[in-house]
């Protein structure tokens, strides 16, 4: 077979093509299109670029050379959980690789910490700077710090989690008349509600994982059983956490269902992460035209497919969970993502601005958000490590780390799956040349 073939690949990253024969059944790794680590690098330039205010750490919510940033940005709290996670993400992938962002992440994470993520409320006799009336606010702001200590192994930020929920948050929780655990949405008493008691149990969860402490696992499911009641009570069990379904609870809740399945192996615990996730995915509630819906411009709704994201692919990634929704996730996850590449307006860069919807173009009359900024470069992010994850977790020996325009030696042509191909398509292709030579090429 003589062709012209144009390809892109990196040894470290593709699997042998025995590799993939083996495992079409088992892994949604021959379901990936490519390496998407470019493309978030370059959103996660333009969030930097555009919404960083360097001296803090903190991001502004719109870009900083909009009149009004500062004044739009007083009261962005929680947002900013939201926001640094992308950033740990991109850490944690270019750690090892001596990219001279690595340091700047780095700082980038301690100024965050240092200046308290821009939290606006200040209470007296509060000594950790992160106390807020909003109890959500603080389970967001401990889950990125859980995240911080993971990536720079550092217990700093996971001693502070902990402080927090052991200080400030549980002490606001108290019990139904039906015996039913939860958390309140504010200090006031009000709630509770879906978007306080799911990042509640999955904060409880990840602490009693740090720390081994029974009291967290006992707090993580009593939360989670307030919130599984509610769903079955109110919502006949259809996979919606509250209603209207956001993706930022189904995500969240998905994920701490995931969480203590793994700590009490509990299989009911990942059907139910399977139900919240896939209704995310799947409903109109939360897709429109096949992809993720806008959700609102404002700052709160924007940025909710930002949670959403790394939950899907942490689900994606855990070869416990249904290979029939984790396949599903891999599919979704890279045509939203095609989709936001294909309508952004790279001539702008580094002016190039995310949407609320990702199936259109941002309108450049209107001022950019830093939510849906943030959303669009988690999306790019973490569907950059679903798709490094699945494609390091496979054999890479006896691989060529050839760059190539042209060859004209015979070769049998594969797709991921091993499926025997005519000519190259669009993704990862095996080709195996009658040389001896097994080359990936991924074509764009």
């Amino acid at each position: 077979m003589n062709r012209l073939i144009t390809c892109f690949f990196s040894a470290a990253l593709f699997a042998s093509a025995a590799t993939l024969q083996a495992q079409p059944q088992t892994t949604p790794l021959g379901d990936i299109e490519r390496d998407y680590s470019g493309r978030a690098d370059t959103l996660e330039y333009v969030l930097v670029n555009q919404f960083l205010n360097s001296s803090k750490g903190t991001f502004y919510a719109i870009p900083r050379s909009y009149p009004g940033y500062e004044d739009a940005t007083q009261f962005i709290y929680w947002q900013q959980a939201h926001a640094l996670d992308v950033i740990i993400y991109a850490y944690e992938r270019i750690k090892d690789t001596g990219d001279r962002r690595i340091s700047n992440y780095k700082r980038m994470m301690e100024f965050w910490f240092d200046n308290h993520a821009n939290n606006w409320y200040h209470k007296e006799g509060d000594t950790t700077g992160f106390y807020n009336e909003f109890t959500d606010d603080m389970c967001w702001i401990g889950l990125t710090m859980l995240h911080m200590s993971e990536a720079l192994e550092d217990d700093t930020y996971a001693n502070m989690a902990r402080k927090i929920f052991d200080d400030y948050i549980l002490p606001r929780g108290s019990r139904d008349s039906k015996g039913f655990f939860s958390l309140p949405w504010k200090d006031d008493g009000s709630g509770p509600n879906a978007c306080t008691n799911s990042p509640g149990c999955l904060l409880a969860a990840k602490l009693y994982l740090r720390y081994g402490d029974e009291s967290y696992l006992q707090v993580a499911k009593d939360l989670y059983d307030w919130e599984a009641n509610v769903m079955k009570t109110e919502y006949k069990n259809d996979g919606r956490v509250e209603h209207p379904a956001l993706t930022y609870t189904q995500g969240t809740f998905g994920e701490a269902a995931r969480q203590l399945y793994h700590i009490t192996g509990n299989p009911d615990y990942m059907t139910m992460a399977s139900r919240v996730l896939y209704y995310a995915i799947n409903s109109s509630s939360c897709n429109y035209q096949g992809l993720l819906r806008d959700e609102g411009s404002s700052m709160d709704q924007s940025i909710f497919k930002a949670v959403l994201i790394p939950y899907l692919v942490n689900y994606a990634l855990d070869e416990e969970a249904g290979l029939t929704y984790r396949k599903r996730i891999v599919t979704i996850l890279q045509r939203n993502a095609n989709a936001l590449w294909n309508n952004l307006n790279l001539k702008a860069y580094p002016k190039t601005f995310c949407n609320y919807y990702w199936g259109t173009p941002f309108d450049n009359t209107t001022t950019p958000s830093m939510g849906a900024m943030v959303s669009g470069a988690s999306l790019m992010e973490n569907t950059a490590r679903l798709a490094l994850a699945l494609l390091n977790a496979a054999d890479v020996t006896g691989v060529d780390n050839v760059e190539c325009e042209a060859d004209d030696a015979p070769a049998t042509i594969f797709n991921a799956s091993g499926q025997t191909l005519q000519k190259m398509q669009r993704g990862l292709n095996i080709v195996k040349q009658t040389d001896g030579r097994t080359v990936k090429v991924f074509k764009k």
